[in-house]
Formats: C-alpha cells, sequence, structure tokens
C-alpha cells in the first residue's frame, strides 16, 4: 500500500507520528463508455463555454457563483487556508463508542506509527481498548477539514471520517407517525425467525453475486464474440419473481419462514435458502451447460459461490 498523507496524532502533550492510507479499495470490474455502433471509445474533454477551446487540467481554478456573479478562487488562494497547511490529526474528545452513529461513517483509513519507536502508537491504542472510547479528531485531507472516529480495529488504528450534522437527513415519514398495533404473537413468532437465522457474522462467506455473473457475462462474451445472447448465460427471468408481490399477512408469513426454518434444520441443511441453493446446484450438477441465474441475491453464501458455474476466471 501507499501511504497517502503524513501527519501527527496529537492530544495533550502527546504526539503520535503517523501515516495514512486508504482501508478500502473498489473491486468492481472496470468499464468504460463504447459507441455502440462501432465501439469506438467514448472521451470527455473539458471546454471552456466561452471560446470553446479543451482546457488543460492545470489551467482549471475553481468559482463559486454569488448573485450572479462568479468569484473566482486560485489555487494560490485555496493553498492559503490556514486549516490547508496542517498536517495534525488533533483529538477533540474521547467518547464512548456507542455514542458514534454507524450512519455517520464515511471513508476509512488505517494509521502506521511512523516513527523509530511504536511505543506512543501502541499505548494510545491499548488506552482506547481498555476503556471502550472512541476518539473523535479533527484534520484537513485534500483541501477539507473533516471530523473524524479513531478506533482499533485488531491491532491497527482505523481513522474513519464522519459525514458533518448537517449531512444527514431528517428521517420523516407520516407512516410512521401511526398508530400501529403488535400483538405479542406477532412479537413470538418474528423473534423465532430471527432466531432461527441467528449466526456469528463472517464478511469472508459473501461474495459480490453482481460482479461475479459480470465476469462470467464478459469471459462468454470473449469466447462467443459479439453476436453472444446473454440469456443463453444467464437463464430467461421468471416472470413472477419479476413482478414480485406485497405479503398481506404478516403472521401467516412469520408463521410459514419459521416452520420453513425449522423443518431444513431438521433435515441437517442449516436454513431454507441453502436447502434452495443445493437444489438448484444439483440441478446444475445434472445439466452442466445449463447456467447461473441472475434470480440469486447480490450476495451469496461461499457455499453457493463454489457451486455457481464458471467457464474461466476474469483476467
Amino acid at each position: 500500500m501507499r501511504s497517502i498523507w503524513k501527519g501527527a496524532l496529537t492530544f495533550g502533550l502527546v504526539n503520535v507520528p503517523v501515516k495514512v492510507y486508504s482501508a478500502t479499495e473498489d473491486h468492481d470490474v472496470p468499464l468504460h463508455q463504447v459507441h455502440h455502433e462501432d465501439g469506438g471509445r467514448i472521451r470527455y474533454q473539458r471546454v471552456c463555454e466561452i471560446d470553446g477551446q479543451p482546457v488543460e487540467y492545470a489551467d482549471i481554478d475553481r468559482a463559486y457563483v454569488d448573485d450572479g456573479r462568479t468569484i473566482v478562487l486560485t489555487k494560490d488562494d485555496l493553498a492559503s487556508l490556514p486549516a490547508e497547511k496542517s498536517r495534525e490529526i488533533d483529538v477533540v474528545e474521547f467518547v464512548p463508542s456507542e455514542q458514534v452513529d454507524l450512519l455517520t461513517l464515511d471513508k476509512a483509513y488505517y494509521l502506521e506509527p511512523d516513527s523509530k519507536s511504536p511505543k506512543a502508537y501502541v499505548l494510545l491504542r491499548k488506552t482506547l481498548e481498555q476503556t471502550d472510547r472512541t476518539a473523535i479528531v479533527r484534520f484537513t485531507l485534500r483541501q477539507k477539514t473533516r471530523l473524524a472516529a479513531l478506533r482499533v480495529r485488531g491491532d491497527v488504528l482505523v481513522l474513519q471520517t464522519l459525514l458533518w450534522a448537517d449531512e444527514v437527513r431528517e428521517a420523516a415519514f407520516p407512516a410512521l407517525d401511526e398508530d400501529v398495533k403488535i400483538s405479542s404473537k406477532e412479537l413470538e413468532m418474528s423473534a423465532a425467525l430471527v432466531e432461527s437465522y441467528s449466526s456469528d457474522f463472517d464478511p469472508e462467506e459473501f461474495v459480490d453475486e453482481y460482479q461475479k455473473e459480470l465476469r462470467t457475462l464478459i469471459d462468454a462474451k470473449i469466447e462467443a464474440g459479439e453476436g453472444f445472447d446473454v440469456a443463453g448465460t444467464f437463464g430467461e427471468e421468471d416472470e413472477g419473481a419479476a413482478k414480485g408481490g406485497e405479503v398481506i399477512d404478516l403472521m401467516e408469513a412469520l408463521r410459514a419462514s419459521v416452520e420453513r426454518t425449522k423443518a431444513a434444520r431438521k433435515n441437517g441443511t442449516g436454513t431454507a435458502a441453502k436447502d434452495a441453493d443445493d437444489e438448484a446446484a444439483d440441478d446444475e450438477t445434472a445439466d452442466h451447460e445449463k447456467p447461473a441465474s441472475t434470480k440469486k441475491s447480490s450476495v451469496t453464501k461461499k457455499t453457493a459461490a463454489k457451486k455457481a458455474p464458471a467457464k474461466k476466471k476474469a483476467g
């Protein structure tokens, strides 16, 4: 990994030199736009509206429009802002971890100790662990002042930027203001359904099914050429599944779900969803030419992913 920022964590008289790295990356298949008639690459140019000429990125400034007037902000103007020059991650306060709303969490970064001795780094990490606290910090990155949560992940300090309070929309839904009565029996059945699906979360068990199918499609098109039929790989979409429908009887839906899950567990297969996947895998074994269906959800267990057909791995 390549660091994107260097600075120091500061709280009180403690100074912890760190390097900052992006903690996540995009795994989507890279696609670009082309002209459908001849496959020619579509490219975009930055064109000035006044003279109609393309403009190099180095010659572009920023601007703000105020009552019809354009206020131009040059690179020197932006570089003169005091916050932009700061190379410190300042701890504002330490708060109970449960007080950080997950809705406000944004981009995540790893912090690596950037000194001969990592003692101050390890001390801060252990302190956060033992006190079950999250540090709320301020810092500047790419010309923006950011609020972030500093927390522990394994042996590493993670900096996760937070949305500002005014960036979170208020959830105002009139339907939720209505007085809805839930019977004790409905709560009991719902709790039973939740219990039947209870498990420990392991993110490694899930895959991005859409990206997997997209890679299968690309491989098939490479082998079959431009006359390739999408339905030939993924099968025809079931009309009933496409239309969907609203569940009218909540109690009946809960009862049926619980019974199905219990029956599946008695058969030693785990969940009803896994039963369905195993059935589909058996059908594919009997007819290995039959392609995987797009009707599967966007995420699926690794077990199902291993059984899904794929002609070859994407390059």
